[in-house]
């Protein structure tokens, strides 16, 4: 008969099972992240596995979640400790750009492109939608310290976020060219993005 464990039990064996399924996807790819994977690597049986979590997605869901999490706060640490001058909006860029790549397993597997349908995992939305939101928050100090002008947040908010992506994806690919860096990318694209949301003369 199995051992009844306690919640902070469970949270804890939650954990374990987070992590070793974010690294079996960092060193295997995410077809070897399986019930009976991830069980043998934590020393239990898959049917364990079944008593905490649906399936794999419900895992994997849950470590996206977390991710999402992390650099929600991340984010929201950097918001509240700036303010004020234009140039001060700049750690939050930096700020993600950090977390994504002292965090690459997470960072990939948070934006992996086969994942199920985000709206049956309502942890998981909540996440996004709280990352989300934080980018929002970033949009507007952009727009309240002159750094931008013109522009909906939210517009502005995803494509600054898709810019700083992309990006980020083209480093942790090994893609980009060994003749420029990235951070002298960075300040040309932030510096085009910027130009781009400001009213020009005519309009």
């Amino acid at each position: 008969m199995p051992r009844f464990l306690s919640e902070d039990e469970v949270n804890a064996f939650r954990e374990r099972v987070y992590a070793v399924a974010e690294r079996l996807f960092d060193e295997h790819g995410l077809e070897a992240v399986s019930m009976r994977q991830l069980g043998g690597n934590l020393g239990v049986t898959a049917m364990t596995l079944y008593r905490y979590f649906k399936d794999k997605d419900d895992i994997l869901a849950a470590v996206r979640a977390r991710g999402f999490d992390r650099i929600a706060a991340t984010l929201e640490t950097a918001l509240a400790t700036t303010s004020g001058p234009t140039e001060e909006a700049e750690p939050v860029s930096s700020a993600y750009i950090a977390f994504a790549f002292e965090n690459p397993a997470a960072y990939r597997l948070m934006f992996e492109l086969t994942q199920p349908n985000e709206a049956d995992y309502p942890d998981l939305a909540r996440a996004v939608s709280r990352a989300r939101l934080t980018l929002r928050a970033f949009a507007d100090r952009l727009i309240a310290t002159g750094r931008i002008e013109g522009g909906q947040p939210e517009v502005v908010a995803h494509a600054y976020w898709a810019a700083i992506h992309g990006l980020v994806v083209l480093r942790l690919a090994g893609k980009l060219s060994p003749t420029v860096g990235f951070d002298s990318v960075w300040t040309s694209l932030s510096g085009a993005l910027a130009h781009g949301f400001r009213p020009h003369a005519g309009r």
